[in-house]
């Protein structure tokens, strides 16, 4: 089964909002308009079977929608949707259970929209309740460095050394813009990494680093979508790496197992 790991669908009340603050924040015109109709037409052109669509809440007020469109996403026979949680959210507990409940997979934390730290000591509890049941994607790295932004490879490093069991994410290839401390903090350890929004900006020596010192197994498919067409990120892959179409097939399946799904 062909998966793409990362990708964003929005409710149409405010999908357009959502991708003039995307084209704002990194400076990326996105290809797609972030409806899950598009989502879908790209990633069947692309030969995928289906799409890990994630949601985030940027404030606590907005988690329990957030969760009840990542359930109604669920629905959908190619859709893997991934649940929100926020350090802010008191009730996090019924929150999990509710996505118990729906089948919901994974969760997504993305620290510098969510407007939280990676290190927060609130997040602490929440995953160690959630480990079990569900895979966490991490939205890791901006322009900022690791010290001065709220999510760094360091600071998951260090939730990989208190949560040895727990599974882990690391998105853009563990660091958006941060690739150097990735290889340094990430590769080669127990997580897993998605090669999102990082193709176009990654220097040759940096990602043959990475995926020279990196469990290949652990290298998952992810585009972006809306601000990258699956099927284009699909070939820039496999011209900057070098795999040969097995190799990419197997980048393509490497989320099935993780997520359990057939």
């Amino acid at each position: 089964m062909f998966l793409d790991v990362h990708t964003h669908a929005f409710h149409p009340k405010i999908a357009s909002k959502v991708i003039t603050k995307l084209e704002d924040h990194y400076g990326i015109e996105p290809v797609g308009n972030g409806l899950l109709d598009d989502l879908l037409l790209r990633s069947r052109r692309a030969g995928l079977d289906r799409v890990v669509v994630l949601c985030a809440a940027t404030a606590e007020a907005q988690v329990i929608p957030a969760n009840a469109f990542a359930v109604e996403l669920g629905r959908h026979p190619e859709v893997i949707p991934f649940g929100t949680l926020h350090p802010d959210c008191t009730d996090w507990q019924s929150q999990l259970d509710r996505l118990r409940a729906a089948g919901v997979k994974g969760l997504k934390l993305h620290p510098e929209f969510q407007g939280f730290w990676l290190d927060d000591p609130r997040l602490l509890p929440i995953i160690e309740e959630a480990q079990r049941d569900f895979v966490f994607l991490c939205h890791i790295g901006d322009r900022l460095p690791p010290e001065k932004n709220p999510s760094c490879p360091y600071k998951l490093a260090n939730l990989l050394d208190l949560f040895p069991e727990a599974r882990f994410i690391a998105a853009h290839f563990g660091g958006f813009m941060q690739w150097e401390y990735a290889l340094d903090a990430l590769a080669g350890r127990k997580v897993w990494v998605d090669t999102s929004s990082s193709l176009e900006f990654m220097d040759d020596a940096t990602l043959k680093g990475f995926i020279a010192k990196h469990p290949r197994e652990r290298i998952l498919f992810g585009s972006d979508y809306p601000l990258y067409d699956p099927a284009d990120e699909y070939h820039r892959l496999q011209q900057r790496t070098g795999f040969c179409d097995a190799e990419m097939e197997e980048l393509l399946s490497n989320a099935a197992s993780l997520l359990d799904v057939e």
